[in-house]
């Protein structure tokens, strides 16, 4: 009973790295008959795995999509990538809690040795401070958007402003891919209405039934989604995911001292106390007063809007330190 056991977790355990198995490939895999295989893949229906028979020459098997989840195998592996990967997700993401459950889950079935050696793997995932507005999403918004996708079909929505009196419009759009960017969901979209590519904030959507006509989709500037994802929350097209605007200075720091506050940019040692700042924006104006905070003397390399953005800066600090304007 103890061999047929191990034998039937085998077969199932191959069953799963592989679309099709022929029955002559499972026996040698496994030293067994191929009578046998036939007898262990009976078995393995008889506990509800969803097994067809593939057709063909040397016929075969297959593990189909089942209407529930049967009990899965995992090599050691697959296990540690599970439990690293559900332990970032229960760090405030929208399914934290069902991501807790399934660690726990996961945890209380493996083996000693396996055990062990996830809990040196132990994770701590340390969440960037939210935005004051952030509002939780709820699961099921996310799934009938994903559906929506999928299925190519129009969405028709009310969008609830960040600010400001609410806006009487509905939304119709050809919704294309679900994002989730710095604490928050969003959905891109081609507007009908405006006739160009948008984002919207998950939260603030409150959808409308039935979905709308299904379209074929259209390509996305540049045609990659964290490419035009990026780009457009750095004030481009979305073709690119470059800043639009991008400068060089001189700095009187040391680069270990510039480096950490750089995020994307780039830092590069000229010395024991002075280095080169590649660094971009999303406007010359916002790129001078990015550098400036560094609070040292700053040599501009290029280009010439960079240095036109600190002269307007200058002529505006100084205004600012003379004080209120005195009205006629």
């Amino acid at each position: 009973m103890h061999k047929t056991s191990s034998r039937l977790l085998a077969l199932l355990s191959l069953l799963q790295t592989h679309r099709d198995w022929s029955g002559d490939d499972l026996a040698v895999r496994l030293g067994i008959t191929s009578r046998t295989v036939r007898r262990d893949i009976d078995r393995l229906r008889e506990l509800d795995y969803p097994i067809t028979t593939v057709k063909g020459p040397a016929g075969g098997y297959r593990l189909e999509a089942g209407t529930r989840l049967p009990p899965l195998l995992f090599d050691d592996d697959q296990a540690i990538a599970l439990v690293v990967a559900l332990q970032t997700a229960a760090a405030g993401t929208t399914v934290a809690e069902d991501a807790s459950r399934a660690l726990a889950t996961l945890r209380q079935v493996m083996p000693p040795r396996l055990r062990h050696r996830v809990d040196l793997v132990r994770i701590t995932a340390v969440e960037a401070p939210a935005a004051g507005d952030t509002a939780p999403v709820d699961a099921q918004v996310l799934v009938d958007l994903g559906r929506a996708i999928q299925a190519h079909e129009e969405l028709r929505f009310d969008y609830v402003p960040g600010s400001g009196p609410p806006v009487d419009e509905v939304r119709r759009v050809q919704p294309h891919h679900l994002v989730a960017w710095r604490h928050r969901w969003y959905l891109v979209a081609w507007d009908l209405h405006r006739e160009d590519w948008r984002t919207f904030r998950v939260d603030r959507i409150r959808l409308r039934t039935p979905t709308g006509p299904r379209f074929v989709p259209r390509e996305l500037p540049g045609g990659d989604v964290s490419t035009f994802v990026v780009g457009r929350f750095r004030g481009t097209d979305g073709s690119t995911s470059d800043w639009p605007c991008q400068g060089e200075v001189i700095l009187d720091l040391p680069a270990a001292d510039v480096a950490p506050f750089t995020q994307d940019g780039t830092v590069e040692e000229l010395g024991p106390h002075r280095c080169r700042l590649t660094l971009g924006s999303w406007s010359w104006t916002g790129l001078a007063a990015a550098i400036g905070r560094f609070d040292t003397a700053i040599e501009v390399i290029g280009p010439p809007q960079l240095a036109t953005a600190f002269s307007d800066l200058a002529t505006r600090y100084a205004d600012a330190a003379r004080g209120p304007r005195q009205m006629p």
